[in-house]
């Protein structure tokens, strides 16, 4: 059986996964009241353990000072303090602590601790945030130190590269690497991947760097496939064939010939219909129906499931050499922040009331709230659930900044529903949490295993338990 080479980039972060032994905890900021664009800079403990301060303006004296950074491959690039007059020149001190970050809270209010008050002095674990209240939210995160030095070309940051692909995480730039090594081969490759999570632009970014890029990618929902008909669909047919006056089709074999072809759901496919692919696949080679003689055709093939490779035909499998695994926003979740706005900017260009009530300059206006709920979320359909929470916020904010309205929340809420059904809560089982934890909501759904914060809101609404430390 011919061997297979697999590039994954999906669960290199994945908070439940094993880190790797160079991955270091860290703060990225996932919102800014003040600099918007900022989103996505890295706040890093000190490498020596020491704790740095991090506040507004420059450095004051010989303290050590934690600063916002741009990680890029191959480099860190420095950028300017925050000129925000609502932090301190002292607000925070943070290190280096097992598993995590911790931090200090000099300013004059109480952080938010995955939205609710917290201590003074706090640890930060990888998935949790961190909120100067009104100011400033940070994702913590597992990151390597430094990201590896890359051929890729280095856009803005923050910005969609010149394949359309949104992210700064590790994983968005593992993602950008193997994209171009596959590219730069010929071998047919499988592009596997949770459902939303972008395997049509994964096949996008592989054919425009391949020698193959000066022709348009082919594309098809291989699901679509009538079964009667695959024949045709793929291979084309002569003129009046099967029947008097239809005209000749070249079929997409024939539309790939010289670029890309992607077959997207590919195990959707039934398994008999899968071998009329084998044979093009190994040479190549294919006729039209009604015609005798065999055509070539010069094609690569990019093929996409959501399904794993187990689901198809073994021998189809074993042709689609390369591997590649897209990343699901779960593991990736310090991106979601600017996949959101590059959302919202494509809904905007083309509904301009959005673009007047709903942002300011390019930047669109989102609540704390909202962006906290979305960086915590699990998701199941990656971008197209998070492109539904947006839309929601859309109609159902009734200001000039997209808010956490209930029906988001609800919705959060429900996506957890089969685990709230396996284990309910009672209001005793609550009562004692909260009295356990004197009030502190953070502690009280994490210690009884809930999916969020949402379900104990919902729940102690439901029973009547007032917030009463």
């Amino acid at each position: 059986m011919t061997a297979t080479t697999t590039l994954d980039s999906s669960t290199a972060h994945e908070r439940d996964a094993s880190v790797r032994e160079s991955d270091v905890a860290a703060l990225v900021l996932v919102w800014s009241a003040t600099d918007p664009a900022r989103v996505g800079e890295l706040l890093a403990p000190r490498g020596d353990g020491e704790p740095a301060v991090f506040g507004r303006g420059a450095a004051e004296g010989s303290e050590p000072r934690a600063e916002l950074i741009r990680q890029r491959p191959g480099r860190d690039e420095p950028t300017e303090p925050l000129d925000n007059p609502f932090l301190s020149r002292r607000h925070l001190v943070i290190a280096a602590e097992a598993g995590g970050v911790a931090i200090e809270n000099l300013g004059k209010k109480a952080l938010l601790h995955d939205g609710e008050p917290a201590d003074s002095e706090l640890v930060v674990r990888a998935g949790e945030t961190i909120e100067i209240p009104g100011q400033a939210i940070f994702l913590c995160v597992d990151r390597p130190r430094a990201l590896p030095a890359t051929h890729v070309a280095i856009g803005m940051f923050g910005e969609p590269d010149a394949y359309g692909i949104v992210g700064e995480s590790a994983a968005a730039w593992e993602l950008r690497d193997q994209c171009a090594r596959i590219g730069a081969l010929s071998a047919h490759v499988l592009v596997l991947g949770e459902s939303g999570t972008g395997k049509e632009l994964g096949a996008q970014a592989i054919h425009a760097q391949s020698a193959r890029a000066g022709k348009k990618l082919v594309a098809r929902n291989a699901a679509t496939f009538p079964s009667g008909l695959i024949d045709a669909e793929l291979f084309g047919n002569v003129a009046s064939y099967p029947n008097a006056g239809m005209p000749e089709r070249r079929g997409v074999i024939g539309e790939a010939d010289g670029s890309t072809l992607f077959l997207d759901e590919i195990a959707e496919m039934p398994q008999e219909l899968q071998s009329h692919l084998l044979r093009v696949l190994d040479a190549g080679e294919y006729s039209r129906l009604g015609e005798a003689q065999r055509r070539h055709a010069d094609l690569r093939v990019v093929a996409a499931t959501n399904r794993g490779p187990d689901a198809l035909k073994h021998d189809l499998a074993a042709r689609l050499v390369l591997r590649l695994t897209m990343p699901s926003l779960n593991a990736r979740r310090e991106d979601i922040p600017l996949i959101a706005r590059h959302l919202l900017r494509r809904h905007a260009k083309k509904d301009a009331p959005i673009a007047m009530r709903f942002f300011g300059g390019n930047e669109p206006r989102l609540s704390p709230a909202l962006v906290r709920a979305l960086v915590s979320h699990r998701y199941t359909t990656n971008v197209r659930e998070l492109d539904s929470f947006l839309l929601r916020a859309l109609v159902t904010s009734r200001g000039s900044s997209l808010e956490l309205t209930d029906d988001i929340a609800g919705e959060i809420v429900r996506a957890h529903k089969p685990r709230l059904a396996t284990q309910p809560f009672t209001a005793e089982q609550i009562r004692a949490s909260l009295d356990k934890h004197a009030g502190v909501r953070e502690k009280v759904w994490r210690e009884l295993g809930m999916a969020n914060r949402y379900v104990l809101k919902r729940l102690m609404k439901k029973y009547g338990i007032a917030d009463d430390p």
